[in-house]
């Protein structure tokens, strides 16, 4: 039984959803320091070929915070807008556009709901199903280092394959992981493109570009570029 363990960022980019499905059980790291300057409440799309910044306001957002103590505005009008403009000739913008409206326009405005709708409703459309928990919902001592914490996580999530980013190999170390029963691997997308209409192929983006150009069936063979390293 495999696991992972992320902040909830908005729509992020497809390493994370790679991420998502390559494990059995995902656990929204919703009880830690909210990252100003991260992309919790931000990310890029394509705009007339270029990359291009958008951003949900979080009123009162700080580092003193946690992600779950903290709201999005409500004021979404000028970032579906911008979405709308950008997308609107895109293959898949009848199908994808209705549903990033549903989640920007969501009524609960807590900042990890929201990141983690604008993950399970992508795995909805593409018809795949997956478990899903919220650190703050679970019993473990955050007094912890944090590998003790994700130790604590495993074994509540009765798992025994630990699968983290990229990034995570400064931080944690197998040996480590292995005394403990767990086996760590570290998740890498593998090179990969997609016609964005007629410009050159700009990398990095949202999911919410890579669903509005590719069907469902593209999307599902994207999610499966990666390797564990």
């Amino acid at each position: 039984m495999s696991f992972a363990v992320m902040q909830p960022y908005l729509f992020p980019y497809l390493g994370y959803y790679q991420m998502v499905y390559a494990v059995d059980k995902f656990v929204f790291y919703d009880d830690v320091t909210f990252i100003k300057g991260g992309y919790i409440n931000r990310n890029n799309i394509l705009m007339n070929g270029k990359a291009q910044r958008f951003t949900i306001p979080v009123p009162g957002m700080s580092s003193n915070k946690k992600i779950n103590e903290l709201r999005f505005d409500i004021n979404v009008i000028k970032v579906l807008k911008s979405i709308e403009q950008s997308y609107r000739k895109a293959p898949y913008f009848n199908a994808i556009f209705p549903i990033i409206e549903s989640v920007l326009s969501d009524p609960n405005r807590q900042v990890e709901h929201i990141c983690a709708q604008s993950i399970k409703q992508v795995f909805a459309y593409l018809g795949l199903e997956k478990a899903f928990y919220f650190s703050s919902q679970l019993e473990f001592d955050r007094e912890q280092s944090a590998t003790d914490k994700l130790f604590s996580i495993a074994e509540l999530m009765k798992s025994d394959d630990y699968i983290n980013s990229p990034g995570g190999k400064a931080l944690y170390n197998k040996e480590h992981f292995e005394t403990k029963g767990i086996k760590l691997s570290f998740i890498q997308t593998e090179p990969y493109s997609y016609q964005q209409s007629n410009f050159e192929f700009t990398p990095h983006l949202s999911m919410i570009d890579v669903l509005m150009w590719n069907s469902k069936q593209d999307v599902l063979a994207l999610l499966e570029l990666y390797s564990l390293d």
